[in-house]
């Protein structure tokens, strides 16, 4: 009977990794190929000055991860409450609808809004990876984690394309209008599809301060959400400067825009290859190793691509770069799911993704500002730094990460 029980939950969480995969990768498609007509739909609304395109541009990009920041906390507080599929439901339900109504902006001020509200209403990454985390089993957490991960990576890397074949091909208000129709499917398979053991009012009722407590190991746990931070920063501080450093590689050739997106699609691709690989790893050989090790090797690779002298030599570090760096967001995400009880889960993945969001805007700022301040080249150097301190202080604490 009990193994009877074990397969049929088994079965339960593989069906729901298959179907949380497509929610995520649909969903980032959707917050992907927005991001390359931005500038063009800021331009349809009226705005003519190249400098303030690009000022209002970054605002309405930027402030969905900021407000995402603050409300994935509260919504992970109340996946345990309440439970993962509902919030799952809400998130994908309010993207899509969302999206679809920022086609109808007629000003700045409506876009820079509902940018918001799609903050505001978040929590797609968190309610699938609390719900494959509480549900997979021990053994196999590091590898489903870790295929879940790359749902975000392939969504990344084919939105933009996505996105500029709307636009061309159609108008610039139809990228909207057909994102939040995808949305909209991935809310009803997830409704039909996505199964949870769940009874509502029977998660967590304890205040955020009680529900920390009951972490096994807090000292740990606050390494993992600073090393989760760090390395979504150091994966981000290289995007605004990309095509201007291929540009200074290829002589401001006609074909830096081509070049910069294949160096910029060369870290997704590989880890998109490797991160379920690594996540195996992780169930073999241990999160905290997979995790310093990545930490280090990933530090390291940054500090060649600061020495290139072609873009094809940089295309290269960063598809080597993306393998070792593959395997850091699921180490991190299993190792949280060992020292957090189930009933708690959402509220900690909530912070965890909380960490990820400012990650995202944090590198884009840095990268953009220590560009300008000390040259593009001594980024990769900054960041290098970055990475390796986070190893030590991860080491430091190899004591706890052996408990976890």
């Amino acid at each position: 009977m009990t193994q009877e029980r074990s397969q049929s939950e088994v079965e339960l969480w593989r069906k729901n990794l298959l179907v949380c995969w497509f929610t995520m990768f649909v969903t980032m498609v959707g917050y992907s190929q927005i991001a390359p007509v931005l500038p063009l739909f800021v331009k349809h609304l009226g705005v003519t000055n190249i400098a303030s395109i690009e000022r209002i541009s970054g605002i309405a990009y930027g402030v969905t991860y900021i407000v995402s920041a603050f409300f994935a906390p509260l919504w992970g507080y109340a996946a345990d409450k309440i439970g993962r599929k509902p919030m799952l439901l809400r998130a994908t339900a309010g993207i899509a609808v969302l999206t679809f109504c920022v086609g109808f902006a007629r000003s700045v001020t409506a876009l820079i809004t509902l940018r918001a509200l799609q903050g505001a209403v978040t929590g797609v990454g968190t309610a699938c990876t609390t719900l494959i985390a509480t549900q997979s089993d021990k053994d196999h957490a590091g590898w489903a984690l870790g295929t879940l991960s790359t749902a975000s990576m392939a969504g990344a890397l084919i939105g933009p394309t996505i996105g500029g074949l709307i636009e061309k091909l159609l108008d610039l208000q139809y990228v909207f209008f057909i994102t939040g129709s995808i949305c909209m499917i991935a809310f009803f398979i997830s409704w039909a599809f996505v199964k949870e053991d769940f009874e509502a009012g029977s998660g967590n009722k304890d205040s955020v301060k009680v529900m920390c407590s009951k972490v096994t190991s807090p000292k740990i746990t606050v390494v993992l959400f600073a090393t989760y931070f760090i390395v979504t920063l150091a994966l981000n501080t290289i995007e605004p400067i990309v095509t201007v450093y291929v540009s200074m590689l290829t002589k401001n050739s006609g074909d830096v825009a081509l070049i910069s997106g294949l160096v910029f699609s060369a870290s997704g691709l590989a880890s998109i290859i490797a991160a379920p690989v690594l996540g195996k790893a992780t169930d073999r050989i241990g999160s905290q190793k997979v995790l310093l090790w990545g930490l280090i090797i990933g530090g390291l690779l940054f500090i060649p691509q600061a020495f290139v002298r072609t873009p094809w030599q940089l295309m290269g570090l960063r598809f080597l770069f993306g393998i070792a760096t593959a395997g850091l967001i699921p180490a991190v995400n299993a190792m949280v799911k060992r020292v957090t009880p189930d009933e708690i889960a959402g509220g900690i993945f909530g912070f965890l993704m909380s960490a990820q969001y400012f990650g995202i805007s944090g590198g884009a700022f840095l990268g953009g500002q220590a560009a300008a301040m000390f040259g593009i080249r001594n980024v990769f150097f900054l960041t290098s730094a970055v990475l390796l301190l986070n190893s030590i202080l991860f080491f430091r604490q190899s004591r706890y990460a052996e408990a976890a």
